[in-house]
């Protein structure tokens, strides 16, 4: 197992960022002297987000994802999102939706990955989650599956609101900067069911979704609604709700369930 805190130049924020990589590398004890061991073939790779006012390390600290990426025997890439929803900020020149096409282009050239597109996840965590729906489903062509835990699907309760408000996460000018008007949200690139049905048009298969909510979570209502809605215009995918609150306890048990599905049959 090795893992590797990178600093890489972005060209879609135009700055140095960081993310951690896990890559559960082993050498091949049984090579003859002489001999150098020789890599195994193409790992599979899941790209996990972090949630709001986290970083790039948050995954490795508060699950057990190291355990994880070893059982599975994948690659996990976790770049820094900062607190953008992992969405382009044209006003701002930091385009979050490209940075994580280039770290996953970045990684393909360093590590020993697959290209294939089923062997291609993104998921994550509140924040995080909102971010994997939002860009996997605007990137059918590069990722097979999404796993989106306690996502923070938020665009409908903003685009209800006459304008933005202003609550204990943020203030009222950053969902407009980060959303846009509230008029203006629903059918945008921000609108994850707006995206779902896009999807459906495209040309490559909408990706495989797991969701997963604990029941006491404040987001609960949202993931509910948009699991039915998926439903009521015929997208498949997984949503399990089990007790629990937004917390590391509910990812960690629930990434290693979406981890399982996605890989398990691999083993």
């Amino acid at each position: 197992m090795a893992v590797f805190h990178i600093t890489m130049f972005s060209n879609a924020l135009h700055r140095l960022t960081e993310m951690t990589a896990i890559v559960p590398v082993e050498i091949n004890e049984g090579a003859s002297a002489g001999q150098c061991p020789q890599p195994e073939g193409p790992m599979k790779t899941v790209m996990l987000l972090h949630g709001f006012s986290g970083t790039h390390s948050d995954w490795l600290f508060g699950s057990r994802i190291q355990q994880l990426a070893m059982k599975y025997h994948i690659a996990v890439l976790c770049p820094t999102g900062e607190n953008a929803f992992y969405v382009d900020d044209t006003k701002r020149d930091a385009l979050y939706e490209r940075y994580l096409c280039e770290v996953l282009a970045f990684a393909r050239k360093v590590f020993p990955l697959s290209e294939k597109v089923e062997d291609t996840i993104i998921g994550g965590l509140s924040m995080g989650g909102y971010g994997a729906l939002r860009n996997g489903l605007r990137h059918p062509e590069l990722f097979g599956g999404i796993i989106a835990l306690s996502s923070a699907l938020i665009t409908d309760a903003l685009a209800q609101q006459p304008e933005h408000q202003g609550n204990m996460m943020a203030s009222a000018d950053y969902y407009e900067h980060v959303f846009g008007k509230p008029s203006e949200i629903l059918g945008s690139d921000r609108d994850v069911k707006y995206l779902a049905r896009q999807a459906q048009s495209g040309a490559y298969a909408v990706p495989e979704i797991f969701m997963a909510c604990g029941t006491e979570d404040f987001l609960l209502a949202a993931n509910d609604d948009f699991s039915a809605y998926l439903d009521s215009i015929g997208v498949r995918h997984t949503y399990i709700k089990n007790p629990g609150i937004h917390d590391w306890a509910f990812w960690d048990a629930h990434i290693e369930i979406a981890l399982e599905q996605f890989f398990g049959g691999a083993q």
